[in-house]
């Protein structure tokens, strides 16, 4: 699903590039109010991000995949405005906070693409809020299990036994603005009705197209994107 680097990108990207690093489940990869020195491409694995209200309370805003950006906004604004955490062993790119603005020098094309990420992030929270404020719950479940499905179907992960889908119910209700029993009831009714099959760690849809036809969503494939 991504975009091929030219050798020119590759060679800047090997200098702008400072390490790779290892991200245990649990870790803390980039803390809400961090004043962060590093910027972060995801390699391998999965992760959420949320954001902690003053009483304490956490809410899930959304999940994080396989060739996500993470950390601009504290390399924009100053901090982080919500944390990541994530949810299996990662393998993530490691870039320099301070050497952004090299980004957008030396290279504007690479910094268009970065600019383009944002503006992707930005879209996808629209949806989101549309699908908080006019999509039922049976239709909320539906359109985030089928988006799910379209971005790891796109980076070529779907096997026989479908997807990995390490997120808890729990974690997709506080995403989705549900109750977890709601949820829950939802993703069984959704089971009886031989749309999909979520067990131990793995999501599977027999007939993709009738979910996301619930989820109202066109089954194409995911555009392709760049990697920073």
């Amino acid at each position: 699903m991504f975009l091929p680097f030219t050798p020119e990108e590759i060679a800047f990207m090997r200098a702008f590039k400072t390490g790779e690093a290892v991200v245990r489940p649990g870790e803390t990869l980039l803390a809400q109010g961090e004043r962060s020195e590093r910027l972060y491409t995801v390699l391998e694995g999965f992760a959420t991000r949320s954001i902690q209200l003053e009483d304490g309370r956490r809410q899930v805003v959304n999940f994080v995949f396989p060739g996500d950006f993470l950390g601009l906004q504290a390399g924009i604004m100053g901090e982080m405005r919500h944390s990541v955490q994530a949810t299996t062993p990662m393998r993530v790119c490691i870039f320099q906070r301070s050497r952004l603005w090299d980004l957008f020098r030396d290279k504007p094309d690479r910094a268009y693409d970065l600019t383009w990420l944002a503006a992707v992030e930005e879209h996808f929270l629209g949806e989101t809020i549309a699908t908080l404020g006019q999509r039922d719950a049976t239709e909320r479940v539906a359109w985030a299990l089928a988006r799910i499905w379209q971005r790891l179907s796109a980076l070529g992960e779907i096997t026989p036994d479908g997807v990995a889908l390490p997120f808890r119910q729990h974690e997709l209700a506080d995403a989705l603005g549900l109750s977890k029993v709601h949820t829950s009831r939802t993703v069984s009714q959704l089971r009886a009705l031989g749309l999909l099959v979520w067990r131990r760690g793995r999501l599977n849809m027999p007939d993709p197209a009738r979910l996301f036809a619930l989820a109202g969503l066109p089954m194409e494939r995911e555009e392709q994107r760049p990697l920073i």
